[in-house]
């Protein structure tokens, strides 16, 4: 009996002091014990400055200059304002405009990512850097379809923004806005993904927007969208909002789009795309069962363009393009957007539903706009 009362005596001490240990190590290590991020680490507060930090000097200031013709105002043209005021008509007149604008440092050798909006029609465009360096831009090429143009700057010592994939985001992701809004200076919002693959919102000819709540502004179009690692993931380009204002519905190229987009620039001086020559019409429920189709997914030929690709291979107003080379269309995106990524020259296989019946042609691809 003293032997067994000796050993339950053991064993409570034992798991007291094993409890008091563990007690400690929680009480210092927390984090060892949770997946989460605690808040305080290293005694420091849970902050996103080192993301900023190694982003911000990559992101830069964007000024042009437009030069703006203008004739009478408006308000003279009213008759009854005539009838009292006499003609007063004026020669025209010019003015130079202003705006601003941010950019992205893509690459040390000074190429700087902007949208095609910011520097549209400028004469002259300056570059204000994070460290204070101001320098002129060159333009050396643009995509409107996309809204995206590289600017060149010649200095040295130049940073770069690391660049991650944006196929990578995942909705509720955090992400900072990095820009220049109303020009008041280098500005940095936080929010979260609240989207991927945004399409059909009439901006640009070819949309996969990024949308984002945090806050992007008049100023912000051309300035970067970084991960929580500071690693950029898109390019701002536009907000919806009403009175000019940012409510929390932004939207950003996607870094991979727009790493493509500048390597063509640098290598081409524009970006190729294929070009097929037809006029698309998304599929309906309604229009699927008159054509006698089990589905609405493919694109319906609406029109069709004089010498075009289309036209040598035989494609008709009113077929309908149900697959390009054995996979299925989805829709009109889907077809213009598979086309355009394709080379020009390249011969591809087209699934046509014409008349109840099943057909297959093949086609050139163009160059688009060439």
């Amino acid at each position: 009996m003293t032997n067994l009362r000796r050993t339950l005596i053991f064993l409570l001490h034992s798991a007291t002091i094993g409890l008091a240990l563990a007690f400690i190590v929680v009480w210092l290590r927390p984090s060892w014990f949770l997946d989460a991020p605690t808040p305080r680490q290293n005694g420091e507060v849970f902050s996103y400055a080192a993301a900023v930090e190694r982003a911000a000097p990559a992101v830069v200031n964007i000024h042009t200059n437009r030069r703006v013709t203008s004739t009478r105002a408006p308000l003279f043209e009213d008759p009854l304002v005539e009838r009292y005021f006499g003609d007063q008509s004026t020669p025209q007149s010019e003015r130079i405009e202003t705006s601003l604008g941010s950019g992205v440092l893509i690459s040390a050798r000074g190429y700087i990512l902007t949208n095609h909006h910011v520097i549209a029609d400028a004469e002259a465009i300056q570059v204000a850097l994070h460290d204070g360096r101001i320098a002129s831009a060159s333009v050396v090429g643009r995509d409107p379809d996309t809204d995206l143009a590289l600017l060149h700057i010649n200095l040295e010592d130049l940073p770069a923004i690391p660049i991650a994939r944006a196929s990578d985001l995942r909705v509720g992701d955090v992400v900072l806005a990095i820009g220049n809004p109303f020009g008041i200076g280098q500005t940095v919002t936080q929010g979260i993904v609240s989207g991927t693959g945004r399409n059909y919102l009439g901006l640009n000819t070819f949309e996969n927007f990024i949308q984002t709540d945090a806050a992007i502004n008049p100023g912000n179009s051309g300035g970067a969208l970084v991960n929580a690692r500071g690693e950029m993931v898109g390019i701002n380009t536009a907000f919806y909002g009403q009175g000019g204002g940012s409510q929390g519905i932004g939207f950003a190229i996607p870094a991979d789009l727009a790493s493509g987009v500048m390597q063509q620039l640098v290598e081409h001086g524009r970006v190729i795309r294929g070009w097929l020559g037809v006029a698309p019409q998304d599929m309906t429920s309604e229009l699927a069962s008159a054509m006698g189709l089990q589905s609405a997914r493919g694109v319906l030929v609406a029109a069709v363009q004089v010498e075009s690709p289309a036209a040598s291979a035989g494609i008709r107003p009113g077929d309908v393009i149900t697959a390009i080379d054995d996979k299925e269309v989805a829709d009109g995106r889907d077809a213009l957007n598979r086309i355009a990524a394709m080379r020009p020259g390249t011969v591809v296989r087209l699934a046509l539903w014409r008349e109840g019946t099943l057909r297959e042609t093949r086609a050139t691809i163009g160059e688009r706009g060439g």
